[in-house]
């Protein structure tokens, strides 16, 4: 089994939430939150993320509006709809309660040199 593999699909598994997290603060420019998924190492492919916005849009999350940029073409900024704030929380619920029953099993089977 290829650890590399692995890696790379627990970080796929969670690039919607964190894209929606990043957005429920404010608008934000595709590479802005490219920067940010590069930064914190959930993703190193511009590729992934324009289809992956198309996808929250069409479900409703995600709304865009253009703005004029100064030096060359219109911008397209993102953020989060109505519908699409209401899904981010009920993520960051369901990621909490994941989150501490993945803390409890990974804590109650340390060895207790690790503890």
């Amino acid at each position: 089994m290829n650890i590399e593999n692995s890696k790379a699909q627990l970080r796929k598994g969670i690039l919607e939430f964190c894209v929606l997290a990043l957005l429920q603060k404010e608008e934000a420019y595709p590479s802005d939150v490219l920067g940010s998924l590069k930064e914190a190492e959930l993703i190193v492919v511009e590729g992934t993320l324009y289809p992956l916005l198309n996808r929250l849009k069409n479900a409703g999350l995600l709304t865009y509006r253009w703005e004029e940029s100064k030096s060359g073409p219109p911008r397209k900024y993102y953020s989060l709809t109505e519908q699409g704030k209401t899904f981010y929380k009920e993520l960051a619920t369901s990621w909490e309660e994941l989150r501490n029953a993945v803390d409890q099993i990974i804590i109650d089977n340390k060895s207790p040199k690790e503890k």
